[in-house]
């Protein structure tokens, strides 16, 4: 049947009234997400903000490769201008703002909180040789004072009120039972506060990252990705959604945040699924949950990666290895879920003619040489990290300008560090926080308390303090920063589950935190990746969120399995036989749940096959011999007997 244009424009108009514009999101994401309610400057004030933030990550790269300035004095002029470049960029309160509008009142907590880190940074020396009698000085205690909080209200603007919460019950507590002079000295005058170790890993490697991120960007590379998935996955069932998951596991490297991830990629996958036949809650949940397993994708995991390599003691690539089967059980189980719901109702893929042909992308792989130099220079200790970050931003330009669809200009350099530089705030801010949560419970000695405590309520069981541990991740990770929760769930209840009452291995212990920090972008009821896919998706947000839910279960179960048996994180593993098996069966446990929560397997699923799928799947993900074999034999038994009763009922149609 043929259309004329008429009917043409009529079909393109129901389209795109189904799918949400980027100002859909843009009011989504200020009503929920702190971090994307931003002011707005045009004209000579956004140049000169522009040219602060590139200034900004220009200085920072210099610093990590080149000063030898001691940490009070790197520290506090890193802080310093990121309380700057906070105040610039994000009001005083959520909703719309006016345009080049900087009221009074913020240039007073602006200059009045950033002056305390540039004088300490100027006088480092003189303070330092002052020790504890520095807050023998009202003037000092004062500057101290201001600091902390001007920094603690700009963690409110652009970070969120959970962590502040956090913070400032810790504080209340650590002055009722510390000496106030003590306390100022401890947060603000050394290491064991604000200077702590989550900031000056930020300041040293994180900001190098994000600005290669940035730069990453803008070099097309996520036009590839999504190009690449069509390539390879567009023309099966259900195609577009399987390309969301592929597109946004390989974007998820790159960017490393749920939120930008599900926007980027879930603008061109969102509006596919829902033409071939997906509800509108499922297309957004499939991006929400594949955008947000981004961040336990490495190399760039969302930048905690490096602060996990610094908790742990062990080098960042050990950190990179020891997620990827993790990170491919998670995609893996969205994978299959989307597979099921394909074949359950009976969708299509896109036709071939349209997708990208194979041998159009081949000669567009040099777009992958920034990250695959990076992941090398980095696993072979061949360089620093941030000199090997350094050195593939210099690719980066090179590939850039090299590629001509998509050439990288002076001004895409220019964006590129000022995206570095405002990304970077969230995150440091963040960091800072988690330094003061650090300092009060290092002052108070509280984390043997917590230890004591937890160690009660759960009557020394390991399960009950994992599940507790998770309750406060997801909680605390509602509309805060992943590096943030991590941080915080890394100096307070990581200690608890290492602590030999509960006996969980480091490794597993902090990747347990961090797998719950991340899941907290899709679990309602602040579920903010879930909330920009259901604006894209024009769905209902809570709606979207559970089907999130559903979909990424992978990461609810998977930490739970490492944490009493650390070999799915590779450790203690010396077998190449071992890790295989434990690969392939802890894929087939995926299918097993996958498939018992979506309810079909070649044809429906009755309740009795649905519960021992689950069970035989959570067998397979314990890597233990007989664990497995039991595993095998439930799933692989029904997937053979689903498999024939459906080809017989197919016969007899």
């Amino acid at each position: 049947m043929a259309f004329d244009e008429k009917d043409k424009k009529t079909m393109q108009a129901e389209v795109d009234t189904s799918v949400g514009t980027a100002a859909d999101v843009e009011e989504v994401m200020k009503k929920y997400d702190r971090e994307s309610n931003t002011r707005v400057w045009e004209g000579t004030p956004k140049q000169v903000i522009r040219l602060i933030c590139v200034a900004f990550s220009i200085y920072c790269i210099y610093v990590t490769l080149f000063s030898t300035a001691m940490p009070e004095v790197r520290l506090n002029m890193f802080l310093g201008t990121i309380l700057i470049l906070g105040y610039l960029n994000y009001p005083m309160r959520k909703g719309k703002v006016k345009v080049n509008s900087l009221p009074w009142y913020d240039i007073v907590l602006m200059v009045v909180g950033a002056v305390p880190f540039f004088y300490f940074a100027a006088n480092a020396q003189d303070i330092i040789k002052l020790a504890t009698r520095v807050t023998q000085n009202p003037v000092m205690v004062v500057i101290a004072v201001v600091a902390i909080l001007s920094m603690m209200e700009l963690c409110r603007r652009c970070v969120g009120i959970p962590i502040l919460c956090v913070v400032g019950a810790l504080l209340v507590y650590t002055f009722m039972n510390v000496r106030f002079g003590k306390v100022i000295y401890d947060l603000f005058y050394t290491s064991t506060g604000l200077m702590n170790t989550p900031i000056n890993v930020c300041a040293k490697y994180i900001v190098v990252f994000i600005i290669f991120g940035a730069f990453l960007e803008r070099t097309g590379i996520s036009a590839f990705f999504i190009n690449l998935a069509n390539s390879l996955a567009g023309a099966s069932a259900g195609g577009p959604a399987k390309v969301a998951v592929i597109s946004s596991a390989l974007c998820g490297m790159v960017s490393g945040s749920s939120v930008g991830n599900t926007v980027t990629t879930g603008s061109v996958t969102i509006p596919m699924m829902k033409k071939t036949g997906y509800k509108a809650e499922f297309a957004g949940a499939v991006e929400a949950s594949a955008s947000t397993g981004g961040q336990i994708m490495p190399p760039i995991m969302g930048a905690a990666a490096f602060l996990m390599a610094e908790y742990m003691g062990i080098p960042y690539s050990q950190v990179a290895l020891k997620a990827i089967l993790p990170a491919i059980l998670y995609f893996t189980g969205i994978y299959i879920a989307v597979h099921l719901e394909a074949q359950k109702l009976g969708l299509k893929g896109i036709p071939r003619e349209e997708l990208p042909k194979m041998r159009e992308l081949l000669p567009k792989v040099y777009l992958l040489l920034p990250l695959i130099i990076l992941v090398v220079m980095v696993s072979t200790n061949m360089y620093t990290m941030q000199f090997s970050a350094t050195i593939a931003i210099g690719i980066t330009i090179l590939v850039g300008i090299v590629n001509k669809d998509d050439r990288i200009s002076l001004q895409k350099i220019i964006d590129a560090l000022e995206a570095g530089a405002k990304g970077t705030i969230t995150v440091a801010v963040a960091c800072a926080m988690a330094g003061l949560v650090a300092g009060c419970i290092t002052s108070t000695g509280l984390a043997s308390k917590l230890i004591t405590g937890i160690v009660a309520i759960s009557g020394g069981r390991a399960i009950v303090a994992l599940f507790l541990t998770m309750l406060c991740c997801i909680v605390l990770g509602m509309g805060v920063p992943t590096t943030a929760n991590y941080c915080i769930m890394a100096s307070t209840c990581a200690p608890i589950l290492i602590s030999p009452e509960i006996g969980i291995p480091v490794v597993a212990a902090h990747f347990f935190v961090f797998y719950f920090g991340i899941v907290a972008d899709i679990t309602p009821p602040v579920a903010l990746a879930a909330y920009a896919g259901s604006a894209i998706a024009k769905a209902p947000p809570m709606k979207t969120a559970f089907n999130a839910t559903r979909l990424a279960i992978a990461a609810f179960i998977v930490p739970y399995i490492f944490a009493f048996s650390p070999a799915m994180l590779f450790e203690g593993v010396t077998n190449p036989l071992q890790v295989i098996q434990i690969c392939v069966t802890s894929l087939f446990g995926i299918l097993g749940i996958a498939a018992a929560l979506n309810g079909f397997l070649y044809r429906n699923l009755n309740v009795v096959f649905r519960i021992l799928l689950v069970a035989g799947g959570l067998c397979m993900l314990y890597p233990e011999p007989i664990s497995d074999v039991i595993g095998v034999v439930v799933v692989g038994g029904i997937c053979v007997l689903q498999y024939t009763t459906a080809k017989k009922e197919k016969a007899m149609v």
